[in-house]
């Protein structure tokens, strides 16, 4: 069954390529250790809201806009162990977390059991 780590995070406006950049480095090191699919989203139409939004969930400042993330891994357990696996691999040791261009503490995430798919194959 397909699991998927989501993310919801507010990143500066103006870091917007540096963003892309980080995820695409990254993508190579996800790939290796069994991630399927990575998906980036840019936000563009995420309103605010009056008891909860996504904006209010990552304390989105005026200059920041919201970005909603996953990847697509084939089951929970090859998820565990690629994440497991990726922390020691050298190539994360050289992920500089001051050049991070975001604020990780309002980043959230989270692991999910696909429920129903519509308009594409699951994967094998």
């Amino acid at each position: 069954m397909a699991y998927v780590s989501g993310f919801l995070l507010a990143v500066p406006t103006k870091n917007k390529a540096a963003y892309k950049q980080m995820a695409e480095e990254v993508w190579e090191i996800f790939k290796d250790y069994g991630c399927l699919s990575m998906r980036e989203n840019w936000g563009v139409d995420v309103p605010d809201g009056k008891v909860t939004s996504f904006p209010m969930a990552v304390k989105k400042k005026d200059n920041e806009t919201v970005v909603f993330s996953w990847m697509e891994w084939p089951d929970k357990e090859t998820c565990d162990k690629g994440w497991e696996d990726m922390m020691k691999d050298p190539r994360m040791a050289n992920v500089d977390p001051s050049k991070i261009p975001f604020d990780g503490m309002r980043m959230m995430w989270g692991g999910f059991e696909e429920l129903a798919r519509a308009g594409e194959p699951a994967p094998a």
